[in-house]
């Protein structure tokens, strides 16, 4: 792997570690380049993924040439990166540990450097960045301990046989050459607005053995064992990392501003919770049979629902409150010069009228799994239902959040889903309304719309609104809703796959989409090609779909057709979640 002239290195280069709370990016070089602390959405201390020069990163590789290769340890989010140089050979192993009792009650990053062969000269340094031009950094030296100060956090160097450290009061670094008796150490652990826990080398290094039994458990659980298994578990490590688990949310990903087009503007913050990501998400743990994991994102959800009622917002904050309504955007240069690096996210103030759709298929499916609702979530539904019978017919931004606000027809494919799971709610039970006549009229009604004013006789295809030709890759959808497995769906997919597709990539949509390849609609299209019953292009488009990802098997939210770099934010959970929803589809219907 090597860096650009600015420092940055490719999307594709990067791991994640975490640790239920906060998620660390790692290159293959050996940098953490991204790492807030102590939840998804702190300022990031370390953010040299943004800003090379003063994001901060804290850096561990040999002092000369050297080949990596790197793998999670099995059924892990614990990573194990080899530097092999002329001289022998070493191994590094990253995690953000757990404690005896469950999640640690401070911040941890913890490295481990073990000797494999020969001898190695490794250096280490840890550079504080400017929490995104907010904050300047400083180390100290108290009572022995450098402890590192940017903004409300206190972060503590603990260093065991990794040298004599250095410190300029701006960065700390030394150099050392680990034996085979005695693993070098290296960790950072602090807190913000509390003291800070001074963990000793016996703590940190038990830490690495609880951690791994900790994932190891959790994925003993997983309830898959179709095809594409070792993906499928890949994926549902990925989005335990992006699960902030005090709250039950899914962060859409860990990071802000990366870019959709190198250079460009289309960069964007994902650390919310999106509605539509949330169904995809209990729809992934139900089949997985991660019931602890669906329940909390099930409560979270109405939680946060509660908290806005009767607004229906499209995304909302960690904590389950409403994100804000308007953007900022910090001074730093952005990944490769691509800016502005936003934080938050403008799309709080749009129209999403398939975020109806969203919440009404994820209840259904938490209901026809077996559970039960309760009465003021039945409540809060039935006013929902309501307002989608009220509103369906608005223009909207539509699942790609656009400016141009049109008559999607995914948009009206996700009321129809709405209200035809609401109906269903009813007839189980669930909730209880005079006005179940209406919601099944108003769901007929926008059928027999999309189908009037949606299809293309010249495409045979649905098209992205009325009026134009273009298509949208979120039309295939309409698979895994229901509203249409027979003709239309199949030419649909077949036009999609003749103007959109590029090999195994597929694009959004036509006309002005100038980002790459969107990975979640491959998967789309598998997931289609299944409900088709063409079993046999599913799973050759499957088998190369998942190895579009990168050397850990974690993809970005797209990919460039051409030079296959990732682009977006990373990890992506709409990804990972598309693959395990596509995988369970293809081991449903193949057995």
């Amino acid at each position: 792997m090597t860096r650009d002239g600015d420092g940055y290195a490719p999307i594709e280069s990067y791991a994640a570690i975490g640790d239920g709370r906060t998620v660390a990016l790692v290159s293959a070089d050996g940098r953490v380049d991204w790492w807030p602390v102590p939840a998804l959405d702190a300022p990031p201390t370390f953010a040299a993924v943004l800003d090379a020069k003063h994001g901060g990163h804290i850096a561990l590789a040999p002092t000369g040439e050297y080949t990596a290769s790197r793998r999670y340890l099995r059924d892990t989010n614990i990573l194990e990166t080899t530097f092999t140089t002329e001289r022998g050979s070493v191994r590094v192993i990253d995690c953000l540990p757990f404690g005896r009792s469950g999640r640690l009650a401070w911040s941890e990053l913890a490295r481990r450097v073990e000797a494999v062969r020969g001898e190695v000269e490794m250096r280490w340094e840890i550079v504080p960045g400017t929490q995104l031009g907010t904050a300047e950094p400083w180390i100290q030296d108290r009572q022995g301990a450098m402890v590192i100060r940017v903004g409300d956090d206190q972060l503590a160097v603990r260093h065991f046989d990794v040298g004599v450290p250095a410190c300029d009061g701006h960065r700390v670094s030394g150099v050392f050459t680990p034996t085979p008796d005695l693993p070098g150490i290296l960790a950072i652990v602090g807190s913000t607005d509390a003291p800070v826990f001074l963990a000793d080398r016996d703590e940190i290094e038990g830490h690495f053995g609880i951690t791994e039994r900790h994932w190891g458990e959790w994925v003993s659980a997983l309830g898959y064992e179709g095809p594409w298994a070792e993906e499928v578990r890949r994926s549902a490590l990925a989005l335990r990392l992006l699960q902030y688990v005090p709250t039950g949310a899914v962060v859409a990903a860990p990071t802000t501003s990366l870019p959709e087009v190198v250079g460009g503007e289309k960069n964007y913050d994902y650390r919310y919770m999106w509605v539509r990501d949330c169904a995809f998400t209990i729809d992934a743990f139900l089949a997985l049979r991660l019931h602890d994991e669906a329940q909390a994102a099930v409560q979270w959800m109405l939680g946060a629902l509660r908290r806005t009622e009767p607004e229906l917002h499209v995304f909302y904050r960690l904590d389950g409150s409403a994100a804000p309504a308007k953007e900022q955007q910090a001074d730093v240069p952005g990944y490769r010069g691509s800016t502005p690096v936003r934080l938050g996210n403008s799309a709080a103030n749009q129209l999403q009228l398939g975020t109806f759709g969203d919440l009404f298929d994820m209840i259904w499916q938490y209901v026809d799994a077996g559970h039960c609702l309760d009465p003021k979530t039945a409540r809060l539904l039935t006013e929902l239902a309501d307002r989608c019978c009220d509103t369906w017919r608005s223009k909207d931004a539509g699942m790609w959040e656009l400016d141009d606000q049109q008559h999607y027809t995914a948009s009206k494919m996700q009321c129809w889903t709405a209200l035809d799971r609401a109906v269903h709610l009813h007839r189980a039970g669930q909730v209880h309304s005079d006005n179940v006549d209406r919601w099944a009229a108003e769901r007929d009604r926008i059928k027999m719309w999309v189908e009037h004013n949606c299809w293309s006789k010249k495409k045979s295809a649905y098209t992205s609104y009325p009026g134009t030709d273009e298509l949208d890759a979120a039309t295939l959808l309409m698979a895994r809703t229901g509203f249409d497995r027979g003709e239309r769906l199949a030419g649909t997919v077949e036009a999609v796959r003749k103007e959109l597709a590029d090999g195994p990539l597929v694009r959004r949509y036509g006309g002005t989409d100038d980002g790459g390849a969107f990975v979640a609609c491959t998967f789309w299209l598998v997931h289609a090609l299944v409900r088709l019953g063409d079993l046999s292009e599913a799973r050759g488009l499957m088998d190369d779909a998942v190895g579009l990802a990168n050397d850990v098997g974690l993809f970005a939210e797209q990919i460039d057709p051409a030079s296959r770099a990732m682009l977006g934010n990373f990890p992506q959970g709409l990804s990972h979640l598309a693959l395990i929803n596509a995988a369970c589809a293809y081991a449903e219907a193949a057995d």
